[in-house]
């Protein structure tokens, strides 16, 4: 698609006498980016050069119309069809056992997953990738937003994805995006052991003619499950694993405690304020003092 695209925008260049350069200075872009485009190397055109290209050209929308084609190429077969499920959602559960799911993830987090992985062929597909993940998350902010149950692995919380400063973000977004209301988030602790989905992740769609989906995703593959049998038994290993995380009190607390773990080194932890406490408590006049502060003694007339 993406060569069918560059094809296009060559046929219209030549028929309307303009150079690369030209085209490119009326786009906005240089003449290399047109190169690109049209040779289908480098990075993938955007929607809003698939615009610019399509008015400069005269295309009469027909490069806006291929470019979601286009667009759907950056991702591999297997994650297409779900994508597509997912964007129509009206429930969704999830389980993650190594990261925060796409759904949660702050830019920066997503950033430094997408640095790494067999998939991404170079910096252009890991921006187009990055900027789909952003895109995605817009549909938690509309009023129609699908309800989202999220389980994450204790061992989501503990690993620290671009460094201790973007890890402390990240869970900071998920403290916040509970009592938004943009999510419900459960830890399954560490305790728990051994289950169905260790190692992997796990998402149950709810579409809205009631139907039900499931899709099982590792590093560099994925499943999806559209057999009625096969989703009902997926969806029971989630329920499961529901019955098993913490509470969501408790879980919010976890991800609180998880989050300033990852404070500002310069800021005292929380077991230095909580050992500081104890040391005033056992000076002198420390228990009246966490109770109000010393106060003035009342003074009696003498007899």
């Amino acid at each position: 698609m993406a060569a069918l695209f560059g094809a296009q925008v060559r046929r219209l260049r030549l028929s309307a006498g303009l150079t690369q350069a030209r085209l490119g200075a009326m786009t906005h872009v240089v003449g290399t980016r047109i190169t690109q485009v049209e040779r289908c190397s480098g990075a993938k055109p955007t929607l809003e050069l698939a615009k610019a290209l399509d008015a400069a050209l005269g295309a009469d929308g027909l490069l806006v119309d291929l470019w979601p084609h286009v667009y759907r190429e950056s991702f591999p077969d297997w994650s297409r069809t779900f994508m597509a499920y997912a964007a129509q959602a009206v429930a969704i559960r999830q389980y993650t056992a190594h990261v925060v799911p796409g759904l949660l993830q702050t830019e920066d987090y997503a950033r430094a997953l997408l640095s790494v992985g067999l998939t991404h062929r170079d910096a252009g597909h890991r921006q187009e990738r990055l900027k789909a993940r952003m895109d995605r998350q817009r549909r938690l902010q509309e009023p129609d937003r699908p309800e989202l149950l999220t389980i994450l692995d204790e061992a989501v919380l503990r690993r620290p994805i671009g460094g201790e400063q973007v890890m402390h973000r990240q869970l900071q977004f998920l403290y916040e995006a509970v009592p938004s209301g943009r999510a419900e988030i459960l830890v399954l602790p560490f305790a728990h052991g051994e289950h169905d989905v260790l190692g992997g992740s796990l998402t149950v769609l709810r579409l809205p003619n009631g139907a039900e989906v499931a899709y099982c995703e590792g590093a560099h593959h994925g499943q999806l499950f559209e057999d009625p049998g096969e989703v009902r038994k997926l969806a029971e290993s989630y329920d499961r694993l529901r019955l098993a995380a913490l509470p969501a009190r408790r879980s919010l607390r976890l991800i609180r405690s998880a989050m300033e773990d990852y404070r500002d080194p310069r800021l005292p932890s929380r077991s230095d304020r909580r050992r500081l406490a104890q040391e005033q408590l056992q000076q002198p006049g420390g228990r009246r003092l966490r109770r109000g502060g010393a106060r003035n003694p009342r003074h009696h007339p003498r007899p």
